[in-house]
């Protein structure tokens, strides 16, 4: 096997694995040998030596008799290869998956690590059965080109000298296949993307009366994708006839070969028809040769993808990490950027102050959200440092840093479980009554309330069943739950209603007493509670205080405060005009 699957072999399937090509191996020169005794007893059936022919079936049913129970162990054997294989894969890649940065996962190529657990490791375990199937279609003709060399020289040279044009012609035709087949494919997954799409946007296309608008781009990759099928089919006839063009003038040269051998006495007639039988068994698993190269290349594919993503380097981790003092949080001079991006935070410089709450404020790529990773420690910074009771982030173990941590970002994710098993989620070991508590403090017995099932109400995938204001305040639940000294909230009541939001503001303001809070939140009456609110601009803290201060100051903070509270004083009345409230009720 080839990199990147050979690496990917489990260390302890070495010699199991070894035994089992051995075995192929034998499989495949066994069937060769069954195919070389048939020329004997072929010869001997056309010259009427019918007791010559009887004497050779024995050897011929030993062949096939050993060839069938080697064929049944390989096949049960291969398939344990396969599913310790798999097991392997799956333990190494989710073991993987807790050691990389939280930071990956909001990457591109965390989006492919489900076809990569799903697709890509069945396609990489599958080896085992296409390494038999590659090792037959070499070594069984290899056999058969011994045997014919041994039969007749001259005839084997001729199937020999044959066999790279067969190959040729068979590539060539593949490759004109596969160009056909890919473009097809294409189109059948624009297609397929359209249709979904179109699907999806039936609310928004009916109550906009403009469906026959919404089917044009459904319409166009429909006939793009039956122009693609159309030339598929005729595209793929060149590729398909120039293959079986090549094998049927190999076996043309072959019957040729033999027929002047014969004409000229050179070869005996039944000795001729055996060995030119031999031969044609020679090319005849050539196609499938070149077939299981093109799976072949598309497991080195998909072992290439898990490889890539098990040498993903994880973040430096101390081997003990040292005692945290209180909640404060530091950043001093924070250079900050994504990869292939330019840099977020440009020097930024904010000191969070234990048991009060920060609110973050700025316009959209600021960095208020990179500020809130980066004490999480999704990633590393590029300058300066990131210190939570006193500690630089980088001395502290994941689950150190963590364990000090609660964590409601804007993207909530529940999963398939009771709403009882999500909220303690964030504490395993919280009784039955902690898990109440916080759940009646984040609004959430209002959610039991309503479900048929109650507390056992499963939630769904992602938390589909819900929600999404629903959904937040779970978080915020498992978020109390975990009852850690520091809290990150990112936009953590952009999905409640008004009144569900005080109730949580309540909660929140009541866990704030004793724990350091830092909130991103874009509403009015969320940022005027802060102990301190911090500006960013630029990539930078420009301005810092407390609300009534900043107001004074008149500056970046007082424009924004004005700006939100002009939008806030718009309504929209039942007779559709816009009016603006009075401006002693724009004001929180």
């Amino acid at each position: 096997m080839t990199d990147p699957l050979r690496g990917l072999i489990p260390a302890d399937q070495h010699r199991p694995l070894g035994r089992y090509l051995a075995a192929v191996a034998a499989y495949a020169v066994s069937e060769g040998v069954a195919f070389g005794v048939l020329v004997p007893l072929l010869i001997a059936l056309l010259d009427g030596r019918t007791t010559t022919a009887a004497w050779w079936l024995i050897p011929l049913t030993a062949a096939a008799g050993v060839g069938w129970f080697a064929h049944y162990y390989l096949g049960s054997r291969a398939l344990r290869l396969s599913s310790a294989w798999r097991r392997a894969l799956y333990g190494r890649i989710g073991d993987k998956l807790v050691t990389l940065p939280l930071g990956w996962f909001d990457g591109p190529r965390a989006g492919q690590v489900p076809q990569l657990i799903v697709g890509d490791v069945a396609r990489v375990a599958s080896t085992v059965f296409l390494v038999q199937a590659l090792l037959g279609a070499v070594l069984t003709p290899a056999t058969i080109a011994v045997f014919l060399l041994a039969y007749d020289w001259r005839v084997g040279l001729a199937a020999l000298l044959v066999v790279p044009v067969v190959l040729a012609a068979l590539s060539v035709g593949r490759r004109l296949t596969e160009r056909t087949e890919a473009a097809n494919h294409a189109a059948t997954a624009e297609a397929g993307s359209r249709l979904v799409e179109f699907a999806g946007a039936q609310p928004t296309l009916r109550a906009t009366g403009n469906a026959a608008a919404g089917r044009v781009g459904l319409d166009e990759a429909l006939a793009a994708q039956h122009r693609a099928a159309r030339r598929e089919i005729v595209g793929s006839l060149p590729g398909e006839y120039l293959g079986e063009l090549g094998i049927q003038l190999a076996f043309t040269a072959l019957l040729l070969t033999g027929l002047a051998l014969a004409t000229d006495h050179d070869l005996a007639p039944a000795r001729m028809i055996a060995v030119v039988v031999l031969g044609i068994s020679l090319l005849r698993p050539l196609d499938a040769l070149v077939g299981l190269g093109g799976v072949l290349r598309a497991c080195q594919a998909s072992a290439g993808r898990i490889d890539d993503l098990l040498e993903v380097e994880p973040l430096p981790e101390p081997a003990a990490g040292q005692p945290v003092g209180d909640a404060g949080i530091e950043l001093v001079d924070v250079r900050f950027g994504y990869p292939g991006g330019p840099d977020v935070l440009t020097g930024l410089t904010l000191t969070i102050p234990a048991g009060r709450t920060t609110a973050l404020v700025g316009a959209s790529g600021s960095g208020k959200t990179t500020v809130t990773k980066l004490i999480a420690r999704f990633h590393d910074v590029a300058a300066g440092s990131v210190r939570v009771g006193g500690v630089d982030v980088r001395e502290l173990t994941s689950a150190e840093l963590l364990s000090h941590l609660a964590l409601v970002f804007q993207d909530v994710y529940l999963f398939d479980a009771t709403l009882e098993d999500n909220i303690r989620f964030g504490n395993p070991d919280a009784t039955a009554e902690q898990v109440r508590d916080a759940a009646r403090r984040a609004q959430v017995d209002s959610i039991v309330a309503r479900l048929p099932d109650g507390w056992a109400s499963r939630v769904g995938e992602g938390g589909r069943l819900l929600s999404g204001g629903e959904r937040q305040r779970v978080a915020i639940a498992r978020a109390l739950c975990k009852d850690a000294p520091i809290v990150l909230l990112d936009e953590a009541t952009a999905s409640l209603d008004t009144e569900n939001e005080a109730a949580v503001h309540a909660a929140l303001a009541e866990l704030a007493v004793h724990r350091t809070v830092l909130v991103i939140a874009h509403r009015l009456d969320t940022i005027v509670r802060a102990d301190q609110i911090a500006v960013l601009d630029g990539g930078r803290v420009v301005e810092c205080g407390p609300h009534a201060e900043l107001l004074a100051q008149d500056g970046r903070y007082a424009a924004f405060w004005r700006e939100r509270g002009r939008a806030r004083g718009w309504r929209l009345h039942a007779g559709e005009r816009l009016d603006r409230e009075p401006a002693d009720q724009a004001s929180p």
